[in-house]
């Protein structure tokens, strides 16, 4: 039977047309849900190209190896935890995480309120650690889920220190998600430019109603930001005349684990 062979060969598959092809729409569509968080089907087939049930195939194929998942809403789908998988193949920049550790637990543990370390991939945020506070009301686990470098403090502090392309890019296409959220793009410019001056990023309830929080900078040996350190919570516990203070122990927290990764600090934003 050597026609059903061939069928169910991924060598064979992936030598023909077809299978390439179906290789460049499952990389277009996980491309997409990266830049749109939580995409309909039918907002996947328009990017990719094909018709809807051809998308909601491919999208049930992703989802089996974990590389998606479903979203908030019937029908939409956001990326999966599969992708941390892949993500650890780039060792350097997950290494941060087991240095990163203890100084996350430690920072929740004096403030209660959640830490997370975050990573930027292409125009997305993906936070790799968390460590929760004890408050009595936490934060939603973010590990492995891709949020928006706009609207996020830990995405501002990643813009800042991205290539001039992404950052373009992604003030291209500001996606509006609370009241709060900076859809401006000189404003937002603006804001970047002063996170290379405080050395720190806030949102006031810009991805979230009533969720605040403050992002500063991890640094490698050569002084490359590789991730962003933040302390979020609930606005009644973490108000914004709250987040200087915040921000203080956020860029101490961060300076270690940037110690730890080998960089040696100099000429740092002055934080008293």
């Amino acid at each position: 039977m050597p026609n059903e062979k061939r069928a169910h060969d991924p060598g064979a598959a992936l030598s023909s047309g077809a299978g390439l092809s179906s290789v460049e729409r499952a990389i277009s569509a996980l491309e997409h849900l990266a830049r749109h968080p939580d995409a309909g089907v039918s907002s996947v087939a328009t990017a990719i190209g094909v018709h809807k049930s051809t998308a909601s195939r491919l999208l049930v194929a992703l989802a089996g190896h974990d590389l998606v998942e479903p979203g908030t809403v019937r029908g939409h789908y956001r990326l999966g935890t599969g992708i941390l998988r892949l993500a650890a193949a780039v060792g350097g920049r997950l290494d941060v995480s087991s240095q990163a550790a203890a100084v996350c637990a430690g920072l929740a543990h004096r403030l209660g309120e959640t830490v997370n370390l975050a990573i930027r991939q292409d125009e997305v945020v993906v936070n790799v650690d968390q460590a929760e506070g004890g408050g009595t009301i936490t934060v939603d686990s973010w590990v492995g889920r891709p949020t928006p470098l706009h609207a996020t403090s830990s995405g501002k502090v990643l813009l800042a220190y991205a290539p001039e392309p992404v950052r373009a890019r992604v003030l291209a296409d500001l996606t509006r998600y609370t009241d709060a959220t900076v859809t401006d793009p000189q404003r937002l410019s603006d804001q970047l430019e002063q996170v290379l001056t405080d050395g720190y990023a806030t949102t006031i309830g810009e991805l979230e109603v009533g969720l605040n929080a403050v992002a500063a900078p991890v640094r490698r040996a050569d002084g490359t930001v590789i991730a962003a350190l933040s302390v979020s919570g609930p606005a009644y516990r973490l108000p914004a005349e709250s987040l200087p203070d915040a921000a203080r122990a956020t860029v101490a927290a961060a300076a270690e684990v940037s110690e730890r990764m080998g960089y040696l600090r100099s000429g740092d934003p002055d934080m008293s």
